[in-house]
């Protein structure tokens, strides 16, 4: 997906994880968590764009016009309102961290979905024919699949180095006053 995705969701990312101190994994896991940040605010983007192309399509099922701009526009809050997807995630499971995306690693998820629906393409969709929104829909829906995919990738990446960190304070490895030293 992006060359900094490859690194962390190859298998060797977590090898010998036993072998690198404790600053290492943390490390580790905070970049890990920056780049969730960023899959999980791209799978957002994309969403968003999937339900402004639905609108557009249910719309015309519902009798409307092609070319009516207008209308779309108007109807874009109640679109977007009704069309969050978002699902329940990890929130009751991991603890509050920075929101901060990886700037990098989005510029390059961005321009993946700007080939695919750009601020310009959803700015005519009114005027697409039905052909071109099923297309667009379709290849927002491969992009959003590679996303998850990617996200869950990086959530068990991240399970791993946990569990190594919990290992070692419940081994006695790690304890808090050598995290307060640090």
């Amino acid at each position: 997906m992006t060359p900094e995705l490859d690194v962390v969701l190859d298998p060797t990312f977590t090898t010998q994880l036993a072998d690198r101190d404790m600053g290492e994994l943390r490390a580790m896991r905070t970049r890990c968590q920056t780049l969730e940040n960023s899959l999980s605010f791209m799978r957002r983007l994309i969403q968003g764009r999937l339900d402004i192309v639905g609108g557009e399509m249910e719309r015309r099922r519902d009798g409307g016009e092609s070319g009516d701009t207008s209308e779309l526009i108007g109807r874009l809050p109640d679109i977007l309102a009704e069309g969050s997807r978002s699902g329940e995630g990890l929130a009751a499971v991991r603890p509050p961290q920075p929101m901060e995306p990886d700037h990098e690693v989005m510029a390059q998820l961005q321009q993946r979905l700007d080939a695919v629906a750009s601020s310009d393409t959803l700015g005519g969709v009114a005027d697409m024919d039905s052909g071109a929104l099923s297309a667009i829909v379709r290849d927002l829906t491969t992009l959003e699949d590679e996303v998850s995919h990617a996200r869950r990738g990086i959530h068990a990446v991240i399970d791993r180095l946990q569990t190594e960190v919990t290992r070692r304070y419940a081994s006695g490895e790690a304890t808090v006053d050598g995290l307060l030293q640090s």
